[in-house]
């Protein structure tokens, strides 16, 4: 299956910035891409830098003008996205979603983020309440699609609810960045960790893994900080952790890579890691800790 990644730096004219993905989403469909994913709050820069009430103006509900817009993208180019939205899902009450669009233009399913993050630069608490639909894949034409978002992307437990339902690839929409006060060294040693720790769960769960992120250097809003250098390297990787492709980390990037799905059969007959877990022995990974 020929996977489509779109990374790319967000623009303050959000209108302007849509058509640019739409562009974007084209140029990955022309190549041959029949999934293609985008990164997380893709509409917009990031917003969660600063707390301001007025940026509950960005959220929108689902279905809405997003999932409408990329619907009928999807139905003309015969793609499934992978979208990644603020949702309105009542006053007061707001979520950071994934949303899959079928290739027929309609809604196959969404995934509401369930951890999130609260950190300097990352307020996202104050946004979002914490996802309520569990770690269930989606179902495509193209597959079963285990979507989560971002800070999810760092819990194995997730990575492996979703492969013990079936599904054929992990998918992680994301927005992470540099911490400017950070030396060149930490900062290496956590992008490296974040492709590593996904890595581990494309080897645990015999699963091809999808980690787009956003490139480019957004400011922050109140002037407190210098803003975040997001540190792209989109990535794909095989069932054994293997890169397939990695992007790079300032520029933007469409690009279109092959996954054997009947490598991943392959790789768990050899490595039966689900076969062989001791789950009645697992029952104390549901506490918060062990005393």
């Amino acid at each position: 299956m020929k996977i489509g990644i779109v990374q790319c730096a967000c623009q303050d004219n959000a209108a302007h910035h849509i058509n640019k993905l739409i562009t974007l989403i084209r140029q990955a469909a022309s190549r041959g891409a029949k999934l293609v994913v985008m990164q997380e709050l893709h509409n917009t820069r990031y917003f969660c830098q600063v707390e301001n009430p007025d940026y509950f103006d960005l959220a929108e509900s689902i279905p809405g003008p997003s999932t409408e817009r990329f619907g009928q993208l999807a139905k003309e180019l015969g793609v499934v996205i992978v979208t990644s939205l603020f949702e309105r899902r009542a006053a007061g009450l707001y979520h950071n979603t994934a949303v899959v669009i079928e290739k027929d233009g309609t809604i196959a399913g969404k995934y509401r983020k369930m951890h999130i993050p609260d950190d300097p630069a990352y307020y996202e608490k104050f946004y979002f309440t914490p996802g309520d639909l569990g770690f269930h894949p989606i179902q495509t034409s193209v597959g079963r699609l285990g979507v989560q978002v971002c800070w999810d992307q760092w819990y194995p437990e997730g990575a492996r609810l979703m492969a013990l339902q079936g599904a054929e690839l992990l998918i992680y929409p994301t927005a992470i960045g540099y911490e400017s006060s950070d030396t060149p060294e930490e900062q290496e040693r956590q992008r490296e960790a974040w492709m590593t720790v996904q890595r581990g769960h494309a080897v645990a769960n015999g699963l091809p893994v999808i980690a787009v992120n956003r490139t480019g250097h957004e400011p922050d809003p109140s002037g407190q900080t210098n803003g975040i250098q997001f540190w792209g390297s989109s990535f794909v990787a095989g069932p054994q952790g293997e890169i397939l492709y990695q992007a790079p980390k300032n520029e933007e990037v469409v690009q279109v890579v092959d996954i054997d799905l009947q490598r991943c059969e392959n790789v768990r007959r050899w490595w039966p890691f689900l076969r062989d877990r001791r789950i009645e022995e697992f029952g104390n990974l549901s506490k918060r800790f062990i005393d």
